[in-house]
């Protein structure tokens, strides 16, 4: 059951969920599929902050968000683990190491073109390979553990191979809820709830629509300031960026194209240098939307270099997080009815096939060319797997075995 706000338990000290989430940004390659099951492997399996099912929904009410949905995860259960301060420091930790790295490289860090560094981020790439099979295998024990729920992950995996992109994730999601309910299914006998949650740490109802509120006010005020003359650069450099984090689904790579209008359009920036950090965002760990910090650096006009960076950083992630939790509330809730639960059932089901999916693409086609990387990804599988070693140490296993086969021309 949920903490009591009195538990002994110091865990949740904005220090420590700093720190936990501060290793997986300085760790978690491979996109937002793959940030997702290293978060399940550090939060679900290894310190049970929640279960299977909790983190599934979890999942998919961040799915159904705009924003980068693996970083609303961890912005959340940051919250749900240590309030505000605890959030903050979820995301602080999870998306700066990135952000960091990107503003150096807009300095003029030389970029990573020898072999051995090439052949890192290729085991990098095979990691994610490793970590998403990982998660799709648990979840899909956990969460599809009859005929039912198993037909909904691989229809969901099938309309998925039928046609790709965010809003066919959005519709799975709203299948897999329908099913749920016609199939009346429902959650595992005596399952815990909240886990290692302190629920009183969420906003409550009044203040979560406010919230909610406050994401679409920004949204609609701030062009119309920059209409009527009000503001300067620096406004329009937030409305770019926040307008960019809000109006997209799932993250990722789906908000290039609404950045390259918004920085390139104007001129801020010519195409050449907007694909130079897009090439450097896709070498370094933590979520993709920290290129908006390398693209803040570099604008023309100023405000540019670190405050420009920060602008565009707080910008783009903003909304999402405003709406992630402003719905928490509702969503602590909802699942605990039981209709609810049948209905999240079958969405846990269907994003179990959704994982799949992902797994074989992008991920399995952008990280696997070639039968070695094939048996390196098996070892990192098995490695997680069967022999629980620590993520870290697979990450460094990885890279160094990568990087050996960069020098060696595998």
């Amino acid at each position: 059951m949920g903490m009591d706000r009195h538990d002994s338990d110091t865990s949740h000290a904005p220090g420590d969920i700093f720190l936990t989430f501060l290793a997986l940004g300085l760790t978690s390659f491979g996109g937002p599929v793959a940030h997702l099951g290293y978060f399940r492997t550090a939060f679900v399996e290894r310190r049970k902050w929640l279960s299977d099912a909790a983190y599934a929904d979890l999942v998919a009410l961040c799915q159904f968000l705009p924003g980068p949905a693996s970083s609303q995860v961890g912005f959340a259960l940051g919250l749900m683990r240590g309030g505000w301060p605890g959030a903050l420091a979820a995301w602080a930790g999870f998306t700066l190491p990135s952000a960091m790295i990107l503003v150096l490289f807009a300095w003029g860090a030389a970029a990573l073109s020898d072999p051995f560094s090439i052949g890192v981020i290729a085991g990098l790439k095979v990691l994610a390979v490793a970590v998403v099979a990982d998660a799709v295998y648990g979840m899909g024990r956990s969460l599809c553990p009859d005929r039912k729920t198993l037909a909904i992950a691989l229809l969901s995996l099938a309309a998925l191979g039928a046609a790709s992109g965010t809003a066919i994730q959005v519709l799975v999601i709203l299948a897999g809820a329908v099913l749920g309910l016609v199939m009346a299914l429902g959650a595992p006998a005596g399952e815990d709830v909240h886990g290692a949650f302190d629920v009183a740490r969420l906003p409550d109802r009044r203040v979560g629509l406010s919230l909610v509120a406050l994401a679409f006010v920004i949204l609609v005020l701030v062009p119309l300031a920059l209409q009527v003359g009000l503001g300067g650069q620096g406004l329009a450099l937030f409305d770019a960026f926040y307008r960019a984090g809000a109006l997209v689904f799932g993250g990722g790579h789906v908000v290039l194209p609404l950045l390259q209008d918004s920085v390139v359009g104007p001129g801020w920036t010519d195409p050449d240098t907007f694909l130079t950090g897009y090439g450097a965002a896709q070498a370094v760990p933590g979520p993709l939307f920290t290129f908006a910090a390398y693209l803040g650096s570099v604008l023309d006009p100023a405000p540019n270099g670190l405050a420009g960076a920060t602008i565009a950083l707080v910008a783009i992630f903003l909304p999402g997080a405003l709406l992630v939790a402003g719905m928490l509330p509702w969503w602590d809730s909802l699942r605990s009815v039981p209709r609810a639960r049948a209905a999240l059932a079958g969405v846990n089901a269907a994003v179990v096939g959704i994982l799949a999916a992902a797994l074989y693409d992008p991920v399995f086609t952008s990280g696997v060319r070639d039968g070695a990387d094939f048996a390196l990804a098996a070892t990192g599988f098995f490695a997680l797997r069967v022999w629980k070693v620590p993520v870290w140490v697979v990450v460094i296993c990885m890279a160094v075995i990568g990087g050996a086969m960069g020098i060696s021309g595998l």
